[in-house]
């Protein structure tokens, strides 16, 4: 938490309110849907986060697996009926296709923050979630997400201090496991597969992995200096991890 450096300071409700929220996200490891299923989050708050999930997912162009899954794991974090799981993923598509947020989108969180500013805190730690499901996230992935907070009325200082959490406890370790794989099971947990998924689904995985962090694409989302240094690392890491795998599978041919 970075409360002391900001101005304003937040209500003492929502402080509070936000703190421990913070203290319950650090004890689930950083996992939004991990706090949704502890600190559950009202009936009335579904519609406006799966849209606003939509809305962020959309940011770069591409609504990617990671943004499906993120969503797919609040609808379980939620234990949503089959009913109710078509609703939130019609939501989310109505999100995807905003090109900007209607003004009642978040009204209810809006209206209710003072008083009970725990559901809209809740959203908020979501949606940061969303925006930086592959690291530290671009302009457009964390401008979706700014305007998204505004319009459930909370500050932007609200989404700097979960992403600064994130930032300690999250991206720099994510930062720590760009290791080299030395065996097939390392090679398949770098790429998000596992032993027993084909070659050809291992490959798709591998490009998609290699296609996150490719210079044509960092260069559009105008990262830093450390961050493409970091791209540059995981990918020369999802090579080497292809290569081994390729290796493997050659190797078993009879």
């Amino acid at each position: 938490m970075t409360g002391s450096k900001r101005q304003p300071a937040l209500p003492a409700r929502m402080e509070a309110e936000f703190s421990s929220l913070m203290r319950e996200l650090s004890a689930c490891g950083h996992q939004a849907p991990t706090l949704i299923e502890r600190a559950h989050l009202p009936r009335w708050c579904r519609r406006p986060l799966f849209f606003f999930l939509g809305y962020i997912a959309k940011a770069e162009g591409r609504v990617t697996e990671a943004d499906i899954g993120h969503a797919e794991s609040l609808i379980k974090a939620m234990r949503l009926s089959k009913r109710q799981r078509q609703r939130a993923i019609d939501w989310f598509q109505q999100g995807k296709s905003a090109e900007q947020l209607p003004f009642v989108r978040g009204l209810a969180m809006r209206l209710s923050r003072r008083l009970w500013p725990a559901p809209a805190l809740k959203a908020a730690i979501c949606l940061c979630h969303a925006s930086q499901l592959n690291g530290r996230p671009g302009r457009s992935r964390r401008y979706r997400c700014e305007d998204a907070i505004d319009q459930i009325g909370l500050p932007v200082t609200v989404s700097e201090d979960i992403f600064d959490s994130y930032a300690s406890k999250v991206w720099t370790r994510h930062s720590e496991n760009l290791s080299i794989p030395t065996s097939y099971q390392q090679a398949c947990e770098l790429l998000g597969v596992t032993r027993r998924d084909s070659l050809e689904v291992i490959k798709r995985a591998y490009r998609k992995k290699v296609s996150e962090c490719h210079p044509d694409k960092l260069a559009q989302q105008q990262v830093d200096a450390r961050d493409r240094s970091l791209a540059k690392e995981r990918l020369l890491n999802y090579q080497q991890a292809w290569d081994l795998i390729k290796r493997h599978n050659t190797f078993r041919q009879p």
